[in-house]
């Protein structure tokens, strides 16, 4: 893929041209968000009462519990209004993936995988947690991970 940056003369106004055979999802969630001007560097969570901006790259994972989702970092867990498939969609082009029917994890969080029995993994986390991958969701963690097909 061959990426052109080029600065406007002045009064010209910013511009983004895209010229792609197909495009992805991947390409379309960018343009989305793009438009929007949403930026995705933090994630509004809820701790006792209060809103807390919570960065994403702070987030180790998240979990489904009780129709509730909750946003681990290394040291404090958090509570998030979305469903987890909203966070799913929101951060589809991130580091983070989903692994199971209950939970979401950042990859730059995972300090090792080791294969289990019946197809899953244990992902280690770098904060000392095991987390469990289902079978059905290895195949598009390690293509995440660029070791899959």
């Amino acid at each position: 893929m061959k990426i052109t940056i080029e600065t406007p003369l002045p009064g010209e106004e910013d511009e983004i041209i895209i010229k792609m055979a197909q495009l992805s999802d991947e390409v379309l969630n960018t343009v989305r968000r793009l438009k929007d001007g949403v930026s995705k560097d933090t994630m509004a969570v809820f701790i006792n009462d209060s809103i807390v901006m919570l960065p994403l790259k702070e987030i180790c994972y998240f979990d489904a519990v009780d129709n509730r989702v909750f946003a681990y970092t290394s040291s404090k867990c958090y509570e998030t209004k979305k469903k987890l498939f909203e966070i799913e969609e929101e951060l589809s082009v991130s580091s983070f993936i989903r692994i199971s029917k209950n939970a979401i994890v950042n990859i730059k969080m995972i300090g090792h995988l080791s294969p289990e029995f019946n197809g899953r993994f244990v992902a280690r986390l770098k904060n000392g947690e095991d987390i469990i991958v289902s079978r059905g969701y290895v195949p598009d963690l390690k293509k995440k991970l660029g070791i899959g097909k």
